[in-house]
This record gives C-alpha cells, structure tokens and sequence, in this order.
C-alpha cells in the first residue's frame, strides 16, 4: 500500500446523495483525506454550496458543484489540476446507476483516473474498461479483495497485541463510526498517546488509513484472518498505545449484521457504541424498528465478554437542546458517560479509555 500521500487532487462524485447516508463515503472524504487532496464535490442537489456548511455547518473550503464538467473546468480555471474522480456514493448494495456510470465515463473522457469502492467493479466493466484504456487512465476498484492466496486466516496471533483494543461499533449502519474513530485517533494524539486505526470499510482506505481492509468484499473464511492480520500488523510495525477499529453495520440489522468478527478476532478490550437517538428504524429498511439501546449494549457484552465504556452520539434531527436531552437521558437509562464527539471533540471519551485499560497516563 503506498503511503506516499496525497496521490492526487480528486473531485467527489455524489450525485443526488451529499448529505444523505448513501454519501457517507463523499462525507468522509470532505472531513478528512490523506490519500487525495479533495478539490470539489459533485451534487447538483447542493450546487454553489460549500460542502463542509452542508455536512457539519462548518466551512470546509470545498465547493459543492453541478457536475463533473463545472468541477473539472472551475479547478483548471484555478490552476488545480484535478488527476481523479473518486466516486463518493454509498448506495445500497454498492451498485452503480445508470446515471453514475455515464457521469464515469465522462470523467474518463477527460482524462481523470477513476475511483471507486462499490461492488460493481470498474475493471470488469467492458465499455468502461474500453474508454479507460483509450484514454490512458487508471481504473481503481478499492472493495475488490485481494487474490485468496494472499488472505489471512485466523492464527491466534492477537493474542500477542498489547495495545489497548478499542472496537468503535454501532447500533445501525451508516451512523458515524468511522468518523468517530477517526476523531478519538486524533484526540489519542492529543493527549500523548500513539494510535492507529484499522479502517474495514472502503472509506478508510480512501481517506489513507494505512491499516486497512474491506470486510463486506472478503470472502467469509478469511474475515477473521484479515481482520486480525490488521491489528496484529498495526501493533507489530508501529507498537502504539492504541488501536481503534472501525465497525460496521450492527449486531442487530437485518441487512448489515457487522460486528461478530470483529469482537470475535479483533478481541477489543473495551467497547464504544455510537448511536442515532433520533433514528426509529434501521437505515434504508422502513418496517424494522431499531432494537433498544439496552438490548445492543447486552447483546455486545455478551458476545464480547468486553463492557461497553461509552456511548457516543450521531446528533442527526437533532437540535442542541434535543442533543443535551438525548445525552442526559442516555447517561440516566445506562450509566455510561455520552459524548457528541463531532460536535465537541472527544477529549473526554480519551480520558475514559485510559480509566478502563492499560493505555498510558
């Protein structure tokens, strides 16, 4: 993996999705990127805008444009050669549109290598594979795995990490694990502690954690294998004080059962929940209701053997008084500390982290 960063200046493809859960890969990539230096995000649906006001009501200095063609030319216009479309979009299922594939292939036609972390592989794409070539440029398909040779299977090799394991989870998919890891490695940083993050999504991996795999595309036998193989080369090449890793889905939806590896071969010791109050039913699925709090908190520990030490909050159809009802009430029903850690940090979950395990004072 390189890590020679950033690899390029990229416009955002999100189509019809910025500011929805099926934009969270463009969403990341505006809060943070190592990887690519992010010139502009594609939505006509937020056009002029900029796109961290969108997102967080905070200036990011990434303008939100029409369409590829006035992304392209407002970046040449500023002397910023754009060299990749990174496609931003989270769909369902992980499948490209009619509508994206076309805008693809316009981004090939000017040159811009493409890419993409969907299930529908740019590479495998005749037409798409065809212009690529014709153009000269480079088609990247983060969620394809690696070839099986090269998987991991689980060894018992955790068991030698010493750094604290912190797994972040979450009651839903598309609820803002990733960005509270990220936020609690920043904050770690802080506070004198050395850490890195195991990314398991494709967002991760775009945004250049530099330990990363992509658990929804590995086949089921070498889940538990990568997922330890991660961990273990985190703490086996950089020895840090600790190791986040990034959930995915939850325990409990029908759709994204995520999680079960990770407990089970990450081994994390301790456990921070993110959770949407607001939310009633599980993402993308009206008729089925999120299961309780409580029930998620029991059901992890259970399997875990590991307490949850810290629920953390995805303030959305929220208002800052809603905020401070739901933490107050979260606090009072399970007598863990809540924090919002996009909206204030997360200095305090830091500080619950180094009281529960072996992190250094």
């Amino acid at each position: 993996m390189s890590t020679d960063f950033p690899e390029g200046s990229a416009i955002v493809y999100c189509e019809g999705a910025f500011a929805t859960t099926n934009g969270k890969t463009a969403h990341g990539l505006v809060r943070r990127s190592r990887r690519y230096r992010v010139l502009s995000v594609v939505d006509s649906h937020h056009a002029g805008a900029d796109a961290g006001m969108v997102l967080d009501g905070r200036e990011a200095g990434i303008p939100v444009e029409d369409n590829i063609i006035s992304a392209y030319r407002r970046a040449r216009e500023q002397d910023d050669e754009p060299t990749h479309l990174v496609v931003g979009i989270a769909p369902d299922g992980g499948r490209l549109s009619a509508v994206a594939r076309s805008d693809v292939r316009r981004a090939i036609r000017l040159g811009l290598n493409v890419v993409a972390g969907l299930h529908d592989y740019l590479n495998d794409d005749p037409e798409i594979a065809a212009l690529a070539e014709e153009h000269g440029v480079v088609l990247k398909d983060v969620r394809r795995p690696p070839a099986v040779d090269k998987l991991h299977f689980f060894s018992g090799k955790i068991s030698e990490v010493s750094a604290t394991k912190v797994a972040i989870l979450g009651t839903d998919s598309a609820v803002g694990k990733r960005t509270t890891a990220w936020l609690l490695v920043d904050a770690c940083t802080d506070a004198g502690l050395s850490a890195e993050l195991v990314g398991t999504g494709q967002t991760a991996w775009l945004q250049g954690a530099k330990y990363s795999i992509v658990l929804d595309s590995l086949v089921n036998d070498f889940v538990a294998g990568e997922i330890e193989h991660a961990v273990w080369s985190a703490w086996n090449e950089v020895r840090p004080d600790v190791i986040v890793i990034e959930g995915q889905g939850s325990l409990m939806n029908p759709a994204y059962p995520g999680g079960y590896e990770i407990l089970a071969a990450g081994r994390p010791d301790v456990v921070v929940l993110q959770h949407a109050p607001a939310r009633e039913e599980y993402d993308g699925f009206p008729g089925h209701p999120m299961h309780p709090l409580d029930r998620q908190i029991q059901a992890i520990e259970l399997i875990s053997g590991r307490p949850v030490v810290a629920i953390t909050l995805n303030h959305e159809d929220l208002d800052e008084d809603g905020i401070d009802r739901a933490r107050a009430e979260i606090a009072r029903s399970t007598g863990l500390p809540v924090f919002d850690v996009l909206r204030d940090g997360a200095d305090g979950l830091v500080e619950v982290i180094r009281d529960r395990s072996a992190a250094p004072r």
